[in-house]
């Protein structure tokens, strides 16, 4: 029986695969994923616009509450702005390692890490990609329209770029300074978008180092319910 629809609708035929292909696939994927390592580190060769373009037009498939994608990406190439974001966030980062707004319980995460409030690789990543969070939007008449999982929304669309950019052989951080109302300030950005997550974007430097990290094993992330 043919369904009615009062919006207009298009078939949708994803791919079907053979078990093992979709196992061989599966797995290589993770594997490739697996090897992705958040980096502080960055080279500072040039990097092809378009490879940003495309992590942003991967981002924008995802999906979203009634596919209102609430979501803004600044992508910013200008050394002069690469240094005035740097500079703020050191503000606000010396805020929270010397001046000690960070708990005890928060620099205990941090520790195995060794952060700290320089921030120095925000300017030597070649791009900087700044996502904002739509809180609401704005008709033409200047009338606001509610958005819905805002914050799952974004989250997940930022989830993507990471995946593109890993998938292109490129590095990147979720740097979350806090508070980061200095974004929104130099990317000119309206009083609907709040700063959500300031991503560098570049290759690793050729002696990168990263923390000697483990994640969790299968069976602490995932639980199968059984029926009774």
């Amino acid at each position: 029986m043919a369904r009615q629809h009062s919006h207009p609708f298009i078939p949708y035929r994803p791919d079907r695969r053979p078990g093992a292909e979709m196992v061989a696939r599966g797995r290589e994927f993770f594997e490739h994923m697996d090897r992705r390592r958040s980096v502080r580190f960055f080279s500072d060769e040039p990097v092809p616009r378009e490879c940003v373009e495309l992590a942003v037009r991967t981002a924008n498939t995802a999906p979203s509450g009634a596919h209102q994608q609430p979501w803004t990406f600044v992508v910013i190439g200008d050394p002069q702005t690469k240094r005035r974001v740097r500079e703020a966030a050191e503000v606000e980062e010396r805020e929270n390692y010397e001046g000690g707004r960070l708990t005890p319980e928060w620099r205990e995460a941090l520790a195995p890490l060794e952060t700290g409030s320089d921030k120095g690789y925000l300017e030597v990543a070649p791009w900087l990609v700044v996502c904002f969070a739509e809180k609401y939007g704005v008709r033409p008449d200047g009338t606001r329209v509610k958005h819905y999982y805002v914050n799952e929304s974004v989250g997940i669309a930022c989830g993507f770029f990471i995946a593109a950019l890993h998938a292109m052989g490129l590095s990147t951080l979720t740097h979350t300074p806090n508070p980061m109302a200095f974004l929104t300030r130099i990317c000119g950005r309206p009083a609907n978008e709040r700063p959500y997550i300031l991503f560098p974007v570049g290759y690793a430097a050729l002696d990168a180092e990263v923390p000697d990290l483990t994640r969790k094993p299968l069976d602490r992330v995932m639980v199968e319910v059984s029926g009774t």
